[in-house]
């Protein structure tokens, strides 16, 4: 093993990477957010990293913006809260913080979320607390929510080196020189480590385009998904369903790109037709707890049983959000060969980890992967086979092994994923 770094050079190295991290700003708020002149702009940080979310919002300010908001975010506080608050508390949102994300969205802001969270901030709180808390925003601040549902409001998700998460994913290394490496993959998995980040990701959008023509073209009925490690999972998909990924846009053709990083092409499932098992390929990280090696099986698009060696409490708690928790909202497929899966980092955070393998989401469907979607109410949307929830949660699957069967509605077979990658990569 090299010998680590000392923390004079350690400073040093952080200190050398100011340029990138303006880069890496002005891509969030450039491409991530699409700033238009006169808007606000709302970003919510962890106070951990206020030197960056400063650099964010004079980025905003340089792209015109009308104001912008800052919203912090501190996991031990996050923490003092739930240790010593009655979960009677957290049944409801509060109004001021209700007033101010559905007046935001009204305003039409645009949203940036930096990510920095320890992937273990809540270890050994009741996971009930934060669940009902998070059904509460989901639930009472419904203008905001549906804002970036329905495509009303841009936003997008970037990553920020804190400490903690830095520690979890490098826990060799001491705090400096591992918020420095985070920062290093951050950058380089981001695809905002050259001189020209927001050119990279114009191309890196070109390359979605061949993956979404083909299996738009396709028409699939059902997916048919197995690995190795017991996967044997079928996805009916919707009529008239829509492949999406790269870039997204709002009903105003506001181009943006969600997730900072991104590498998947997904769509949403026939929330009544998903039969089978399926386990997952990496640990979760929900609300600050880490659920991993775990299994579920679908029965006609609903979840009937399930179970984890490790966080099993934390997942019965996302399938209990809401009635529709347990079926599923998203169906994305991302090949074994992109930044983040070459880098054999395990990011212990679902914005990077999502990235590096096929995933499952329950919860919320994604009205714009339906023929005419973001037209429809909730109502109609359940009637043609979107998932409506007040949760969506990420989960991967996609092993080294995994085979996708596309399967035709006259029963032709189509390979579309073969040992992990997309057949036309292995063949």
């Amino acid at each position: 093993m090299s010998a680590q770094m000392t923390a004079e050079e350690s400073k040093r190295a952080l200190e050398g990477l100011s340029r990138q991290l303006d880069r890496y700003a002005e891509l969030i708020v450039r491409k991530g957010a699409a700033v238009k002149p006169g808007q606000e702009v709302v970003v919510e940080a962890p106070v951990e990293r206020a030197d960056f979310a400063r650099r964010v919002v004079a980025r905003a300010y340089d792209a015109g913006a009308g104001h912008v908001t800052v919203i912090w975010d501190d996991d031990a506080i996050k923490r003092l809260e739930f240790e010593n608050v009655d979960i009677s508390y957290f049944e409801h949102t509060p109004a001021w913080k209700v007033a101010q994300l559905n007046g935001l969205a009204e305003a039409g802001a645009a949203f940036i979320f930096l990510e920095g969270s320890d992937p273990s901030a809540l270890k050994g709180i009741d996971p009930v607390k934060p669940a009902t808390a998070s059904r509460a925003r989901n639930r009472d601040c419904d203008v905001f929510r549906s804002g970036m549902d329905y495509g009303r409001n841009v936003w997008t998700i970037a990553g920020v080196a804190c400490e903690a998460w830095a520690h979890q994913v490098f826990p060799a290394l001491t705090g400096d020189e591992a918020v420095y490496r985070l920062w290093l993959a951050i950058l380089q998995t981001s695809r905002a480590a050259g001189e020209d980040p927001q050119q990279e990701w114009e191309t890196h959008n070109a390359a979605f385009e061949k993956n979404k023509r083909f299996l738009n073209a396709s028409h699939f009925d059902h997916l048919r998904y197995r690995a190795s490690n017991g996967t044997d999972l079928v996805v009916g998909l919707n009529k008239g369903h829509i492949w999406e990924g790269g870039a997204a846009r709002t009903v105003d053709d506001t181009v943006f790109f969600p997730n900072i990083p991104t590498e998947e092409v997904f769509t949403t499932p026939d929330r009544m037709r998903v039969d089978g098992v399926v386990y997952s390929a990496l640990p979760l990280v929900h609300a600050g707890q880490v659920i991993s090696d775990f299994w579920l099986r679908f029965e006609g698009g609903k979840v009937v049983d399930y179970d984890a060696v490790l966080g099993k409490e934390v997942l019965a708690q996302i399938l209990e959000t809401d009635e529709n928790a347990v079926r599923l909202g998203e169906c994305a497929l991302i090949s074994k060969n992109t930044p983040i899966r070459e880098s054999r980092i395990l990011f212990y955070s679902t914005l990077y980890d999502e990235n590096a393998s096929c995933h499952l989401a329950l919860g919320m469907g994604f009205p714009e992967c339906l023929e005419g979607g973001l037209e429809m109410d909730r109502d109609e949307l359940l009637a043609h086979g979107v998932n409506y929830s007040h949760t969506h949660v990420d989960f991967m699957i996609g092993t080294d092994d995994l085979s996708v069967i596309g399967v035709t509605e006259d029963g032709e077979e189509v390979p579309v994923f073969t040992n992990g990658q997309w057949d036309w990569e292995a063949n």
